[in-house]
């Protein structure tokens, strides 16, 4: 990356993280992905209480993104709101409910780190499975 393409990406995060901590997103996680994959630089990774919050929360990041003049190539998963994501090129946030989070663990997948669930918040996903 070019000197003006690493200002735009670092921008970009800045609005993204902005437009979660807004709309009161949890875990927020920044990974670099460059190494991993070419299809984009970094990635954001954050929880929401509630369907109706996760929707909220990416739809907070494509505007605030979109109005900064930046490139919104999809949304995706916005219908269910479990699991939605913005992907904006170099970009890509992901925004989960804690139990899907914990359940697919793509934080350590991308090399970052399991994020540890408060008490009281929704149980794991794998806590649920295990019932009898």
């Amino acid at each position: 990356m070019n000197e003006q393409e690493l200002q735009d990406l670092q921008k970009m995060l800045e609005i993204a993280v902005s437009a979660l901590e807004d709309v009161k997103a949890k875990d927020i996680a920044v990974l670099e992905t460059q190494e991993k994959t070419p299809l984009f630089a970094r990635m954001i990774i954050a929880s929401g209480d509630s369907t109706r919050q996760v929707r909220a929360l990416v739809n907070n990041v494509a505007v605030d993104l979109k109005a900064a003049g930046f490139e919104i190539l999809s949304t995706e998963g916005q219908e269910g709101g479990e699991w939605a994501l913005v992907d904006a090129g170099d970009l890509v946030v992901h925004v989960m409910l804690p139990a899907v989070r914990d359940y697919y663990d793509i934080d350590t997948l991308w090399g970052g780190e399991k994020p540890s669930f408060h008490p009281g918040a929704a149980k794991p996903w794998h806590a649920a499975d295990s019932q009898s």
